[in-house]
């Protein structure tokens, strides 16, 4: 083998090796041209192994000669990628370019949970008729709870509330504190701070120790109301109450008053809706009575009135309390109370 043979041999690999790399059409076939040309067992490292049997000058410019190529031939190769990974990520991107004309992927809503729309419903209600929303502790004093609404310690009316007691004893060892039992205690925080006229709904999360079954839970909301200024009957109670059944079971609902006991209010009364399922006729839902009670109510106790520092010879006033989940399992005819704290989706997607 002459030196001149050598570049020869050289520039014919050299120019069949560029032919080839131009018409290399992926990655992968990329690699196997790189084996086959300048891998360690390739065409040219095989060609310049042969570079050994030349004379120390002629070796010395024969591979100076090969070397440029095989620096040319990998700078080819290296071109050559670059090319072919811009032609994949460009493609990739076509294939994955978005139509803007397309509608887009649904995404999923949330909603308001049934009791929390109920619960504005109502609020709303009272809201065009005057009242302010108000929220209080859900983490009450026996004193507001009980005490300031004509309910003091030992008094048979504690038995109508299941207490849960906070572990936290005073001087005198008694347990001062709990998870409120109902609103009511905001009606004492209220009348404290302001003086007449008050007219507020409150609604919030009440507590009781009671087992659970279709129709109680041991959590569950209430919303309390109270009105109290000079001059306020039984008349202004049964028109406010009136006029709220018809804002939100419908302009044609009946309402009845009859006496019942709470503590804190004298007289008492409880509020019952016609059943809007039979008509008043009688049915399953109204246990054959033709009527639904959705609340209680009454006017202020004066005690209760004193204990907050308002003269009850001036002012008078009432109040009432219902449970929003029962009001919302009589408009949508749901029969168990424990499905609102279930967290079944496939029921609270129907209110959603």
């Amino acid at each position: 083998m002459s030196e001149a043979t050598i570049p020869i041999q050289v520039e014919d690999l050299r120019a069949k090796a560029s032919r080839e790399l131009e018409s290399v059409p992926d990655l992968d076939g990329l690699e196997a041209w790189r084996i086959t040309y300048t891998g360690r067992r390739g065409q040219l490292t095989q060609l310049l192994r042969g570079l050994g049997a030349l004379p120390s000058e002629e070796r010395r410019e024969a591979g100076a000669v090969a070397n440029a190529v095989r620096a040319a031939l990998e700078e080819s190769l290296a071109e050559r990628e670059d090319q072919l990974k811009r032609a994949a990520m460009e493609a990739s991107l076509s294939a994955d370019a978005i139509d803007v004309t397309m509608p887009g992927w649904p995404v999923p809503k949330g909603g308001l949970h049934i009791t929390t729309r109920i619960v504005r419903e109502i609020c709303s209600a009272f809201a065009s008729m005057g009242f302010t929303t108000v929220e209080g502790p859900e983490v009450e004093w026996d004193t507001y709870n009980f005490e300031k609404l004509n309910i003091p310690k030992g008094h048979p009316a504690r038995d109508m509330w299941a207490t849960l007691w906070i572990d936290h004893i005073d001087e005198d060892g008694e347990h001062p504190m709990l998870l409120r039992t109902h609103t009511s205690p905001m009606q004492a925080r209220i009348m404290e701070a302001t003086e007449p006229p008050v007219r507020v709904v409150v609604p919030g999360r009440c507590y009781r120790y009671e087992a659970t079954d279709p129709t109680h839970e041991w959590h569950f909301y209430q919303i309390e109301g109270l009105a109290v200024d000079r001059g306020i009957t039984l008349a202004d109670l049964k028109g406010t109450l009136y006029e709220f059944a018809r804002r939100i079971f419908g302009s044609e609902r009946k309402v009845r008053f009859r006496c019942d006991y709470f503590p804190f209010v004298e007289p008492g009364v409880d509020m019952s809706i016609d059943c809007f399922l039979c008509d008043g006729v009688g049915c399953r839902v109204c246990q054959d009575t033709g009527w639904i009670e959705i609340m209680g109510a009454g006017m202020v106790h004066p005690q209760v009135l004193e204990n907050v520092g308002y003269d009850p010879n001036i002012y008078t006033g009432f109040a009432f309390g219902m449970g929003p989940e029962r009001v919302a399992m009589l408009k949508y005819g749901i029969e168990d109370i424990r499905l609102f704290y279930a967290n079944d989706l496939r029921f609270l997607r129907q209110f959603a």
